[in-house]
């Protein structure tokens, strides 16, 4: 891993729809200005965070396997720093260079892994359901129990957990509700996808 990679900023949910034909829909963006996202400027990823997308990947199969839905990562420099678009049946994560640098620069690969599950978690609570996930939590709350469930599936280290958690407070979604609210949440996920309650606790500890 480099440290090729800028800027992070906060996620807007603007709601899962079905796009018409040909047309790309915003679900989730992290930060603002995703009205100035120019499709045709979307490329591949850069092997780091390829690289990182594919753990996640990984461990999202281990959950919704045979019916995963079906993603693709770009990156694109008018992106709002991380995007999740619904477009033509396919979700695509399209990720801004100078977005992923940032958090990378000051978390490492834990919270590049962290910010994709929880946009990955908007994906895989349009696509299925749990038990576990309340219809009474927002779809923000939903996301982020996903989220743990998938990082709980990658098997972090205790310092990349520690990092995931402390991205995900360091860069909330606006419409979420407190840290102190989030936190519990992304534990549920976590410890019933199989993770470590105490080793969890221990990596959320110190978040604020």
């Amino acid at each position: 891993m480099n440290g090729k990679w800028m800027g992070l900023a906060l996620c807007t949910l603007v709601g899962w729809l079905l796009p018409a034909a040909g047309v790309a829909q915003v679900v989730c963006a992290l930060g603002p200005g995703a009205s100035s996202y120019k499709p045709d400027g979307n490329q591949r990823p850069t092997p780091d965070a390829m690289e990182l997308a594919e753990r996640v990947n990984t461990a999202v199969k281990t959950i919704c396997s045979p019916n995963c839905p079906s993603t693709a990562l770009l990156r694109n420099a008018t992106a709002a720093n991380l995007m999740l678009v619904a477009e033509a049946g396919q979700a695509k994560l399209i990720y801004a260079p100078q977005f992923f640098a940032t958090a990378y620069e000051r978390y490492g690969d834990g919270a590049i892994l962290g910010i994709l599950a929880h946009e990955m978690g908007h994906a895989l609570d349009d696509a299925m359901g749990a038990a576990w996930v309340k219809s009474s939590w927002t779809p923000e709350l939903r996301a982020d129990s996903w989220a743990g469930c998938t990082l709980a599936r990658i098997e972090l280290n205790a310092g990349d957990l520690e990092a995931s958690l402390a991205a995900l407070a360091k860069y909330p979604p606006s419409a979420q509700p407190t840290w102190s609210a989030r936190l519990p949440v992304l534990r549920i996920g976590y410890t019933q996808c199989g993770g470590d309650g105490a080793k969890f606790d221990r990596g959320g500890a110190g978040v604020k």
